[in-house]
């Protein structure tokens, strides 16, 4: 009587056998999944050089800066960029982000009302790969002594130092703070010779939401070759209305763009005021500014006029008696190209209405694919404006520039808001130690459980269980019902360990 084969032994090798398989062909999924994601939204935070800031704006340059392109201030002495773009790859940990806004310096001023330091640094891009990066950014400056102007886009400013961190991940954030920058030769160069190549910079911190890659859109099925003549020329003069571009009349929409003044919002947020703001009825928060949206009203081409309306309101808190409301802004801009903006006025519980706070220059006011713009004017306090802030500027203060936007037609689109991302810099731990204890991105749901290990789709997961039970069931009648001679199992060979996504930047945390 033949001996039946022992079957028992083998059966958690081939199970294990099963699952490893599952997993290996599930693995290339999981690394797709955290390659080559899109960057969209965030901030970066840097002071290019402290001591730079305070020498310019000190009594030897006695000079001042202005930011651009929605630019904001952070903290004591850091300026935020902002609308990150770009990619990231979860496998390499390569990462690549553009940023928004910029920061011009003025100092030395001569008898000419011309600068001897005349410095720009915007739009700063981070890419970074293995153990560091560079940051590059444009400049344009006017070199010591010559007075040569120079502009250069995207210089390889700095060199920036991970210091052990792992970039490989599949979070939906990336957030990295105080990365070591030192000035590259390049830098030194475009920055005007104030410093030579290995001097250490301001570190850089960023944060920037990470998205799976967008989905291909759905085809549309072609138009039926049966269509009737009659149905085509409908769709035809549909396409022509939608396309067309008015240039005077009613406006659809509009926004206006305004952060008060810098130095306002930080006496504010400072420690004499030790206050705040809140914005209502649909006013919106865009670092450096606030938006009132909805406009409505009208315009004129051929005048050159434009009367408009937007919603919204801010309202300023603090100490030292600080209550300051803005609303129900309007925008007038007259023949002359001179343009004033509007605001009711509600201040230590009395209101006055439309008090024109301050004038900007919107001359050539053109329309451009139904859309009508004002970008960052240059505004001054008028006298009902000082007025209005109790006295604490005087008339002819230098605000905050204006920006502008209406929509002649339904199809315009107003300009974006300066979009800095949903979760703040947070402090990665890894700076200063080894890679087995980087940091890691804030796990998107569904990416990786608590242990790191990757966490199947629930379609998948029941696949592999499946597959182990079906060997499990599979073994058991050959046990009961062996086949004549039938050979032993062979020995499955050791199932790999899966691998746990790898540790990427961000810890959680406030600035």
């Amino acid at each position: 009587m033949p001996t039946r084969p022992h079957l028992r032994p083998h059966v958690p090798l081939l199970c294990a056998a099963v699952l490893a398989a599952v997993l290996a062909a599930l693995l290339p999924a999981a690394q797709a999944h955290a390659a080559g994601r899109t960057v969209q939204g965030g901030r970066l935070d840097w002071g290019i050089k402290s001591s730079f800031q305070s020498y310019v704006t000190g009594p030897i340059a006695k000079g001042s800066f202005s930011l651009t392109g929605g630019a904001a201030t952070v903290g004591g002495s850091q300026f935020r960029f902002h609308s990150a773009t770009g990619t990231y790859d979860g496998s390499s940990g390569a990462f690549d982000a553009g940023f928004s806004g910029g920061v011009h310096f003025l100092g030395h001023k001569e008898s000419d009302g011309t600068y001897q330091l005349d410095l720009t640094i915007s739009r700063p891009t981070v890419r970074l790969a293995g153990d560091g990066g560079t940051l590059y950014v444009d400049i344009t400056s006017k070199a010591k002594g010559t007075g040569t102007v120079t502009t250069s886009s995207q210089v390889p400013f700095a060199s920036l130092s991970l210091g052990g961190i792992d970039m490989k991940g599949g979070g939906n954030a990336v957030r990295l703070n105080n990365l070591p920058a030192t000035l590259t030769a390049q830098g030194a160069k475009s920055f005007a010779g104030y410093y030579t190549a290995g001097t250490a910079l301001d570190p850089v911190s960023l944060s920037a939401d990470v998205r799976a890659p967008a989905a291909e859109p759905a085809r549309t099925p072609s138009p039926s070759a049966s269509k009737s003549k009659d149905e085509g020329k409908e769709d035809e003069g549909k396409e022509k209305e939608k396309g067309e571009k008015k240039t005077s009349g009613r406006i659809e929409d509009g926004a206006v763009d305004w952060g008060v003044r810098r130095t306002f919002r930080e006496y504010v947020t400072g420690a004499i005021a030790k206050g705040g703001w809140k914005l209502t009825d649909g006013a919106q928060d865009g670092g450096a500014l606030f938006r009132f949206p909805e406009g409505s009203g009208t315009y004129d081409e051929k005048k050159g006029t434009l009367q408009a309306a937007f919603a919204g309101a801010v309202r300023f808190t603090g100490e030292q008696g600080l209550d300051l409301e803005l609303g129900k802004v309007r925008a007038e801009i007259a023949d002359d190209g001179k343009g004033t903006l509007y605001a009711d006025v509600v201040s230590a519980g009395k209101g006055d209405k439309k008090v024109p706070l301050v004038t900007f220059a919107a001359e050539d006011l053109k329309p451009a694919d139904g859309l009508v713009q004002v970008t960052e004017a240059p505004a001054k306090l008028t006298a009902a404006g000082a007025g209005a802030f109790g006295g604490m500027y005087k008339a002819g203060t230098q605000m905050d520039p204006v920006s502008l936007a209406v929509a002649l037609t339904a199809a315009a689109e107003l300009p974006a808001l300066p979009d800095l991302g949903s979760a703040g810099s947070a402090t990665p731990k890894a700076a200063a130690e080894p890679k087995t204890a980087a940091p890691r991105t804030e796990a998107t749901a569904g990416d990786a459980d608590d242990s790191g290990v990757p966490v199947l789709p629930i379609g998948l997961g029941a696949v592999a269980l499946g597959a182990v039970a079906a060997a499990v069931l599979l073994l058991r009648r050959r046990r009961t019902h062996p086949a004549a001679d039938a050979p032993g199992a062979p020995e499955a060979p050791s199932a790999p360990s899966a691998p746990g996504t790898s540790d990427a930047p961000g810890t959680s945390g406030k600035n």
